[in-house]
This record gives structure tokens, sequence and C-alpha cells, in this order.
């Protein structure tokens, strides 16, 4: 499943499964422009690729998915850089909206949507401009969740923006097939990152793997197989899917509510948004002080 010459944008791509991707990518001989949001771990994954060797085909661009023009800078750095555009993968994401329904604001919900479902729109509608004017055709790759098939797979709010990529997938995967162009998303399970684990990485890898059929956690590196797959040629007749790599979790049931009951919705005691590996600070509201 090579990508030689191949020419990829991976949002989300300082780090967890988006480096694990974009590391992947290199070693499959494609160029890749890292785009994430994190200037400073940004520059770190471009660096630890220069020094793997891949200098001259890697770079990097600060991009927030949910600023229109940043996306379009994104996508034009790859055609500077490299001459063309192949691959794009849509993986940025934060944890966003928490607690319960009945405490969200709407500023949460909008932070939450922006950078997941609209970050994704953008995206896909920039690289098919693209590909569309090339006439080359092309693979667009979304980071979904397990969370966007259930109700208890995840906060409600990202859950709902989860299932909204799954919608995007499938209908841009309609409209554009006929010029070649393949959409798919990936529904990722329990996935140790620097956004899962929240600074407890140890204690998490515990926690997730016995948290589904398979007996490990799940790591980046199993995220960003999938995406090769979906990126190479291999897949050429492949698009509109939803492939999860969760190590049988939606198969036994989630119950996310049962197995980690003090973080549910329901008994939490915190509401506001966490922002992943941004780089910035989360905001967090103790329900006892409201």
């Amino acid at each position: 499943m090579r990508l030689e010459n191949k020419v990829a944008v991976i949002t989300g791509g300082a780090s967890g499964m988006g480096l694990a991707t974009v590391m992947r990518f290199l070693a499959e001989d494609a160029r890749v422009v890292i785009a994430d949001f994190n200037e400073k771990t940004g520059n770190a994954a471009l660096q630890k690729a220069k020094e793997d060797g891949y200098a001259g085909l890697v770079s990097f661009v600060r991009t927030d998915v949910a600023v229109e023009s940043d996306i379009e800078a994104m996508l034009q750095c790859a055609l500077d850089e490299y001459g063309g555009l192949d691959i794009v993968f849509n993986n940025a994401g934060v944890g966003g909206a928490i607690g319960p329904l009945t405490e969200t604001t709407v500023s949460d919900w909008d932070y939450t949507f922006d950078v997941l479902a609209k970050g994704v729109f953008l995206g896909i509608k920039h690289a098919a401009r693209i590909m569309l004017a090339n006439g080359t055709g092309g693979s667009i790759i979304n980071t979904a969740s397990i969370a966007g098939l259930s109700g208890d797979g995840g906060p409600l709010v990202y859950s709902a923006a989860k299932s909204a990529v799954i919608s995007m997938s499938k209908s841009a995967a309609v409209e554009l097939g006929p010029d070649k162009i393949r959409v798919n998303a990936i529904c990722p399970g329990f996935i140790v990152t620097p956004l899962a684990d929240g600074g407890h990485e140890e204690a998490t890898k515990a926690a997730f793997a016995k948290s589904q059929p398979w007996p490990d956690y799940g790591r980046g590196e199993h995220i960003a197989g999938a995406a090769l797959f979906l990126a190479s040629d291999d897949s050429e007749f492949v698009t509109g899917e939803v492939i999860v790599v969760d190590g049988g979790l939606t198969a036994a049931g989630p119950e996310l509510s049962k197995k980690f009951p003090r973080s549910s919705a329901r008994n939490a005691r915190v509401s506001g948004i966490t922002k992943g590996s941004t780089g910035e600070t989360a905001e967090i509201r103790r329900l006892d002080d409201t």
C-alpha cells in the first residue's frame, strides 16, 4: 500500500493519531503537510520527521480548522510545496463540551461543532475543489468516532458532532464519486492519545485495555493503518464507508456510563469544554459552585 509521490494533508497531525499517520504516510513515500492548531507541537512533529530522514518531504502549517481561510492556506501549502493534492485526512479534534446537557452552554456547543463538524466540512469542501480542478480524483478521510454510532458512546455534543461527520462523509461520497474522489470515515474506539489520556497515560492504557474484547489498548498506529488503506489505491472501490477501529468495543456495546460511572454526564459535577492538545486551557465549571 505504497503512497509513492502522493501528497497528503493531515489535520491534527502534530500528536496522537494524526502524528502516527504522518509518520506512516512518510514511511510509505508520501509527501505530507502537517496541519495543527498547536504551533509548539507542530514544530516538534516537523523536527522529529526531519530527524527521521524525511527532510524535504514534510511541512508544517499552523491551522485552525474552524477558519475557512486557514483551511485554504493549508491546502495551498501542499500545492506550493509539493505540486499537488491527493489525500486529505480531516483528523483534528478536541474533547469539546462535557457535563450534563442541561448545563451545556451554546458557546460550548458552538466551539465543539466548529472544530469537529465545521472543520471537516471545510476540509471536504476545499479538498474537493482542488481535486475536481485537477481531474485526477483523490481520497478524503474523516475522523469520526464510535461516539457517533450510539447513544452511550461519548458526551452528547461530541457524539452529535461525530454523527454529523459520518453523515457528511456518506453524502460527500455520493456527490463526489462520479469524479473518483473517495470519501470515507474512520471511527476510532478507545485510543491512547494526549487528547484522551489527559496527562495520565499509564492509567489510561490500563483502563482502555479492559474496555473492549481485544486485550490491549488502542494506539495511534492502529488508526494510521486504517488511514493508509483508505489513502492507497488498494481502497479504489471503497467510498462512503465507515471503518470502525475499536478492538470490538461496539460489537460488545460501549456502555460508557457503566464502565466509567464517575465521568458519565448524569453523575458529572463539572461542565464546560476540553480542548485536547491544542495548547489552549480547558474551561471547566464546577456545578457545585453554580
